[in-house]
């Protein structure tokens, strides 16, 4: 499996644009996979960049409904008219964080024809699995999500998580693991995990000690950047050691 940083916060090569999201193009023997189209276009001109053919995407995800991750919908939907793009069924409902800035999902393109609603766990083809996690955010972040004309707290009950099984492998593929990277590993067990972790505003060396620890429990590899914050990395990456490593765009894995 290839595994192309199509955007992240940081790039590794002067040549690549680089915005706060995400984006990761994903290539196995039967499919070419977006996941996430980062905050704006920039990912468009770097899969050019990267070799990456976006028309040729057959298979298309949404982590969740922010801007951060969504961005660059409705360009990807212009260039390639016939990938289906899983989101989840609430995905656009508008979100905000504590200010009142809009951080959601550009609304005009909800009834697109290739969007697919997506409300529980689902296979979108053979050997990948949409999964969703009950278990309650840690830590909402003071984001927050409207309903009925109110804004309350979000529970990123739009956020999903995209799983890969290859080579008796499983690779977990998470947004911003809004609601828990340590719930996330427990629900889910993967060998992989590629994603952020949410851990920006984590100050505390002692929560982050502690969850460090509780990661090296589940044994995988895990790549992340985006969300989980620099700071929080180096702080994790002297810890977890080989365990754990950072993408930015134009990382290439090969998994």
């Amino acid at each position: 499996m290839k595994i192309i940083t199509l955007l992240e916060n940081g790039a590794c090569d002067a040549a690549l644009g680089s915005a706060h999201g995400l984006s990761l193009y994903i290539e196995t023997p039967k499919h070419k996979i977006l996941f996430d189209m980062g905050p704006d276009e920039q990912f468009l001109s770097n899969a050019e960049k990267l070799g990456v053919d976006l028309a040729g995407v057959d298979i298309a995800f949404l982590s969740h409904g922010h801007y951060d991750h969504s961005g660059g919908l409705g360009k990807f939907l212009e260039i390639n008219e016939t990938a289906p793009v899983y989101v989840s069924r609430w995905a656009f409902e508008p979100h905000y964080n504590v200010s009142g800035k809009y951080l959601g999902v550009d609304l005009s393109l909800q009834q697109k024809g290739c969007i697919r609603y997506v409300a529980e766990e689902t296979e979108p083809a053979p050997g990948m699995t949409l999964l969703r996690l009950e278990a309650a955010p840690t830590d909402t972040a003071g984001l927050l999500v409207e309903e009925n004309g109110e804004r309350k707290p979000d529970d990123f009950r739009h956020e999903q998580y995209l799983l890969v099984e290859e080579d008796g492998r499983k690779l977990c593929f998470s947004g911003c693991s809004h609601r828990g990277i340590l719930n996330i590993m427990e629900h889910f067990r993967p060998d992989v995990l590629i994603g952020g972790f949410h851990f920006m505003k984590m100050e505390d060396e002692k929560k982050l000690e502690a969850a460090a620890k509780k990661l090296l429990e589940y044994d995988p590899v895990y790549y992340t950047g985006h969300c989980t914050g620099q700071k929080q990395y180096d702080f994790l990456k002297n810890i977890m050691g080989d365990k754990l490593h950072y993408i930015a765009t134009g990382t290439i894995l090969e998994l």
